[in-house]
């Protein structure tokens, strides 16, 4: 597996960097966001390891581009930052999970071996649901005749939902499977995808399909 990290300090990229190959990942650096954006332009990775604060342009506005010009590399967002603004904004950006520093090695192996998983799997057949249509290997969605333009995350979420509707999902669900997390301070950025998730899919048609289950969590079901 071919790991590109983009990271301005030294000796974080060293060290991110030895423990991955030990691993046995490969693995480049490049040390600035201009940099990254390069070479994750004109390399393919199996992940990507994207410091937010960089010299010449900071890791978001490089996950931006990344992602308009459909790069759909995982990536793996590493910041000091831990507000749940801030974790919006990263995972808005087009990241797939964040890492705040500092953070323990073994967190970062786990997260970067889930996401080159994720990156792997589900890939198949478009699912079904009411009038909701998902294509797995584009990643488009479409509500009747009319395209919904989600985000990355907005996409994964509304995918766990599809593959199990009518399925009550608590959050501590969503949390572990969209974006690996079990801890409970996470519920607050579940509720804010959700609602993301609900204006654009529910927001300008006559039927809902997204439901709240109140003190437990959300469903996707026909009314």
């Amino acid at each position: 597996m071919k790991v590109l990290v983009v990271e301005d300090e030294k000796k974080v990229a060293s060290f991110i960097k030895r423990g991955l190959e030990e691993e046995g990942f490969t693995v480049e650096i490049a040390n600035n966001g201009e940099e990254g954006l390069e070479q994750a332009q004109n390399n393919r990775y199996d992940l990507i390891l994207m410091d937010v604060m960089l010299p010449k342009m900071d890791g978001l506005a490089v996950i931006r581009e990344l992602r308009e010009k459909e790069i759909n590399t995982p990536i793996l967002c590493l910041t000091a930052k831990d507000s749940v603004d801030d974790i919006v904004a990263g995972l808005d950006s087009g990241s797939d999970d964040y890492l705040t520093k500092p953070f323990a090695f073994a967190e970062l192996l786990a997260r970067a071996k889930a996401l080159v998983r994720r990156g792997v799997k589900d890939r198949g057949a478009e699912i079904f649901f009411a009038d909701l249509r998902l294509d797995p290997v584009t990643h488009k969605v479409w509500r009747g005749e009319k395209e919904i333009d989600l985000t990355a995350k907005e996409y994964g979420l509304l995918e766990y939902f599809m593959r199990n509707p009518n399925q009550v999902l608590t959050r501590t669900m969503i949390a572990e499977h969209v974006w690996d997390y079990t801890f409970d301070s996470f519920t607050n950025i579940i509720d804010v995808y959700v609602n993301y998730l609900r204006k654009k899919i529910d927001k300008d048609f006559g039927k809902k399909l997204i439901h709240t289950i109140r003190g437990v969590g959300y469903v996707l079901k026909e009314e």
